[in-house]
């Protein structure tokens, strides 16, 4: 789903849609396969529900899982939708270290096991 792209980020593509949510979200197994796949240590219990950061567009968002979210789709709220939108784009997911440090400058623990 993602590819290496840079020492900070994945590239993958996404179908991106606005969706009514307040948060974005992709389905939740896609979720935990990506959160397992490129944000586990493999050292201990892992949060697979530890929200993702993408950077789509000019900003970064944490995205989360959810089961009504068909799988390879990225849903984003209404509010940070533009107008191209639904439409298939390349999407940056940012790496383990990257994705901690932006998730911490919004007060988020991403490694506090729950």
């Amino acid at each position: 789903m993602f590819e290496r792209f840079s020492s900070g980020y994945y590239l993958g593509e996404l179908y991106v849609e606005p969706h009514d949510g307040e948060r974005a979200v992709i389905q939740r197994a896609d979720h935990e396969h990506v959160n397992e796949q490129l944000y586990a240590d493999g050292k201990g219990v892992e949060r697979l529900d530890a929200p993702l950061v993408m950077k789509v567009g000019g900003g970064h968002i944490p995205v989360g899982g959810d089961d009504d979210v068909p799988s390879g789709t990225l849903a984003i709220p209404q509010e940070i939708a533009d107008e191209t939108l639904p439409d298939r784009r390349n999407v940056l997911l940012a790496d383990a270290d990257r994705a901690e440090t932006l998730l911490r400058w919004e007060g988020w623990e991403p490694h506090v096991n729950a």
